[in-house]
């Protein structure tokens, strides 16, 4: 340690701690982020690889700040997982008990005995999640002052993993609420190893003062990358008109063998693209153990599992005399401790290159050893009238865009732009019960003033959206003018789940003449008219019932399927950008597989066949594929501009998917017309567009104010026009 300077300005039994602990050296994020963090006077954010040693480039300087300070003597840790929780309970608890520094830990599986002496002696460390504090913030609203007096720092790790999110939104203003009680700035330390743009992450840590917030970036670059990607031709399935039956497909059981051959006998994670599949390869990997009369070795992690048996999939990740590998959703992207991972597995395209760097940061942490990549491409094998998408491969081409562009080290810029006004509802609520109730303008100036969580809400639109709650019976206003719970407003906040800014995924049963068909996740908006593809089927929307959360449908005539899906993740333009890219190169990826290859060579000669170098307007029969090659985001906006024009529009893969109306060259012409208007006002926008409310509380919502926070998430609106212009 004789190099570093930051390891001397440590509290002296914490240098003894780490020599101890058999370091050879600080990381150089922790060298750069001590000095800044023990000041205790300024908001700072570290961004570093997984394992490069975030947490204690916080804590390190930060218990050091606590023990020289004749001030604050607390320190809030803030995870967005409680199995994150009980781990760093367990990292820091050994280190605090020789700093006689307790460490408490607060979420719904600890006992309120515990919290009750944390509240008799509120000092140490206190770890929460937001829904915790939550619950904290409005059942105890008169202590809140006492509990939190001794506040020197909020910690907030994962700190990507709250942006752009109705929890990201509900921890800014949790932490607000908490400095307005106290009267005074408490310094925030955001923990985080994927963030695209450093200054949209420090926005989003302090809003309004962004620019303040001292930024400390790993120069680590971490060890060498190994990827592999492997196609699967998933065979044609001839089916009778009457056959509704959905088909098994082949190719998992496939992929399960192959995985099972290269992956049983180490630690591994495994990411197939919904919980769904998550069951099947589960199944088929144990089932594989069975009949090979192996141990089990693979086990399911997602949110639906019960905590216990999530707990047993990371118990066996952890311990070291049986190789254990999860089958999981992103639950396991984050920085839960499950030790040392030989190999992650991609099943299709991963949601975002953010994403599939985060699940990467897994791999790879042992000194020396390379971060493993194995993708799986599965495509169906052409013949008869294949759709748009098999033609071009486009899964494929899209996982190979994402390993590029993570090769680049680009990802996604966090979406610290959402306005999340579903989560003010909550916010608004929560307040009142923290209070008592609470004057209007209050809760204005608390919440959307400048620099404020909802900063951009108008007063006006603030008391439009307090009148539509009073008509929800969710708040009323006694003589006096102060705002108080209505009926519907006392029942909701005395139940367990308000403490929670997100709902459990909704999904939208799908009817067709009457009988169910099962239900789907929808993740964009939907129109009558536009075609979507279920139980192997194409159908075209007759209706939707957004309070029943329902879509009725009717088998369309011919065709190719849609490339709507309702998928995982948002699509970034640079994403669609890099796959164009691909297509028009002649260079082939070293880490494709023959397969692979063979499919990204057909992708290739299908786009020179079509010219789609140079055409945008493919006519497909029934419908036009209009080809912008942007991000989901810009696809949705065109879908809604061309709605407006009575054209039926859906954001659609690569593009926007457009009935026939007329003439290609009618649609030619609304696309000339869109870029060379101004954007029209948002109630004209989504004049002809179903299903906005993706939130908790969007149901609360005023229409103009549920456009607004629909549009801030879900549509960008100059990047739609500026493409319409650039084809005039």
């Amino acid at each position: 340690m004789s190099e570093s300077s930051a390891f001397y300005l440590l509290e002296e039994r914490i240098q003894r701690f780490i020599w101890s602990e058999g370091w050879e050296s600080l990381r150089d994020a922790q060298e750069a982020a001590i000095p800044l963090v023990l000041k205790g006077d300024r908001d700072v954010i570290v961004a570093a690889a997984t394992a490069a040693g975030k947490t204690e480039a916080a804590f390190l300087p930060a218990l050091t700040h606590v023990l020289q300070s004749d001030g604050p003597r607390l320190i809030v840790y803030i995870s967005p997982l409680k199995a994150l929780i009980n781990d760093q309970f367990g990292r820091l608890d050994r280190l605090c008990e020789q700093l006689e520094i307790p460490v408490w830990p607060w979420h719904g599986d600890i006992s309120s005995s515990v919290k009750a002496r944390f509240l008799k002696k509120p000092e140490g460390v206190l770890l929460i999640t937001p829904e915790s504090l939550e619950a904290l913030l409005c059942n105890r609203g008169t202590s809140v002052g006492t509990a939190f007096k001794g506040v020197a720092f909020f910690v907030v790790d994962e700190l990507h993993a709250f942006i752009g999110s109705e929890r990201g939104k509900q921890l800014q203003s949790l932490m607000h609420r908490v400095e307005q009680v106290l009267g005074r700035t408490v310094p925030r330390i955001g923990l985080s190893a994927t963030l695209g743009d450093m200054g949209l992450a420090a926005g989003f840590l302090r809003p309004g003062r962004g620019a303040d917030v001292a930024l400390v970036t790993s120069a680590a670059s971490g060890n060498d990358l190994r990827v592999l990607v492997k196609g699967y031709e998933e065979p044609q399935v001839v089916r009778g008109e009457g056959d509704d039956a959905e088909q098994e497909p082949m190719t998992p059981a496939q992929i399960a063998a192959e995985l099972f051959s290269e992956l049983r006998g180490t630690n591994n994670l495994v990411f197939p693209n919904s919980r769904r599949e998550v069951e099947r390869y589960t199944h088929l990997l144990n089932k594989l153990c069975l009949d090979r009369q192996v141990p089990k070795e693979f086990w399911p992690h997602h949110g639906s599992l019960s905590a216990e048996i999530r707990s047993e999939t990371e118990a066996a990740l952890k311990q070291k005399e049986q190789p254990a590998t999860a089958v999981c959703t992103n639950t396991l992207e984050l920085g839960i401790d499950i030790g040392a991972v030989k190999c992650v597995a991609q099943i299709g395209s991963p949601p975002t290159v953010a994403s599939l760097r985060q699940r990467l940061g897994r791999s790879g942490r042992r000194k020396g050893e390379p971060a493993t990549l194995r993708g799986f491409c599965i495509e169906n094998a052409l013949g008869g009238k294949p759709s748009l998408a098999d033609e071009l491969r486009l899964d494929t081409v899209q996982m190979t865009a994402m390993i590029s562009l993570l090769i680049d080290r680009w990802f996604e810029p966090p979406m610290a732009h959402g306005a999340h006004l579903s989560t003010l509802v909550q916010q608004m609520l929560s307040f009142i019960a923290q209070n008592g109730g609470a004057p209007i303008g209050q809760l204005y100036d608390l919440f959307c003033a400048k620099s404020r969580p909802f900063e951009g809400v108008s007063k006006g639109e603030f008391v439009e959206l307090v009148r539509h709650l009073g008509q929800k019976e969710l708040l009323m206003q006694d003589s006096a003018g102060t705002l108080l719970h209505g009926r519907v407003g006392e029942k909701l906040v005395n139940h367990y789940t308000f403490y929670a800014a997100f709902a459990a995924d909704e999904e939208f049963r799908i009817v067709a003449g009457g009988k169910s068909l099962g239900s789907l996740p929808v993740s964009q908006m939907l129109s009558v008219g536009q075609r979507i593809l279920f139980a192997g089927r194409t159908w075209k929307v007759e209706e939707v019932d957004d309070e029943q959360k329902v879509i009725y449908v009717v088998r369309s005539g011919g065709g190719a399927p849609p490339l709507f899906s309702g998928g995982p993740g948002q699509v970034h333009t640079r994403v669609r950008q890099r796959m164009r890219e691909l297509l028009e190169s002649e260079s082939t990826p070293s880490y494709l597989d023959a397969v692979a290859r063979r499919f990204l060579s057909e992708a290739r000669a299908n786009y020179k066949a079509r010219d789609l170098k140079n055409v945008y307007l493919l006519d497909l029969g029934g419908h036009v594929q209009v080809m912008t090659w942007l991000g989901d985001a810009a696809n949705e906006a065109l879908a809604c501009l061309l709605q407006r024009l009575k054209f039926a529009a859906a954001a659609s893969g690569p593009g926007v998917e457009v009935a026939k109306k007329g003439t290609v060259e009618d649609l030619r012409d609304a696309l000339v017309d869109i870029g060379s208007e101004d954007a029209p006002p948002l109630e004209m926008l989504f004049a002809e567009t179903k299903s906005l409310g993706r939130e908790k509380w969007d149901w609360a919502l005023p229409d103009p104010l549920l456009r607004k926070a629909y549009a801030s998430l879900h549509i960008n609106l100059s990047e739609a026009i500026a493409w319409a212009k650039a084809i005039c």
